[in-house]
């Protein structure tokens, strides 16, 4: 197989793989590679150029894949999209992986820098802390609004809110006393 470009639709078990020989002409069709097939097939190929968009786990397989010759250009999806709206495809897995393979080969393509592991694992430490932030802002907007129905309006800062809410539990009626109680007893990740 003379192969020179390669795109790939990444999925979560089922991948779909075009490759092009250097006339152009679709010399790999591949429309179901499951998971644990995907890096044999990519392996057993001559150096190519792979590109594949930049979506999850994409990361993961450029570094599999550069590890066996392969050059391989992540691009975003937004930019891949034009080549899926050509009308020559339908819209299946297949059709992206070939409209990813002409993407790629594209001169004025805007192409995404493939991360290293340490990368990531720094980026899944700031979505982690981001995630748990946005959980207790969310926890505590959601406190202060449903005092705030009660007549109760408590400072936005989570320590004063936090400090000042005890004296005012007494206030609420019936369930509204539970419900806060609950969401004050709700496990909250603290932030640092």
């Amino acid at each position: 197989m003379n192969i020179i470009t390669v795109g790939i639709d990444l999925a979560k078990n089922v991948f779909a793989v075009h490759g092009i020989d250097d006339n152009g002409k679709p010399a790999l069709v591949k429309p179901k590679v499951t998971r644990g097939d995907l890096l044999p097939l990519i392996a057993q190929l001559p150096p190519c150029l792979i590109g594949m968009e930049a979506c999850s786990g994409a990361h993961h397989w450029a570094r599999q894949f550069r590890q066996h010759g392969h050059t391989v250009k992540l691009m975003a999806p937004k930019f891949v999209a034009p080549y899926r709206m050509s009308g020559k495809r339908g819209k299946n897995d297949a059709a992206d992986a070939a409209a990813i393979c002409e993407a790629v080969t594209r001169p004025n393509m805007l192409f995404v820098p493939v991360k290293e592991e340490h990368q990531q694992i720094i980026l899944c430490l700031h979505r982690t802390r981001q995630g748990f932030v946005e959980e207790r802002t969310a926890s505590y907007n959601r406190l202060r609004g449903l005092i705030a129905e009660f007549g109760i309006v408590l400072p936005q800062k989570v320590t004063c809110l936090r400090r000042e809410i005890g004296a005012h539990l007494e206030d609420l009626p019936g369930y509204a006393n539970r419900c806060v109680a609950d969401l004050l007893t709700q496990p909250c990740p603290s932030v640092v």
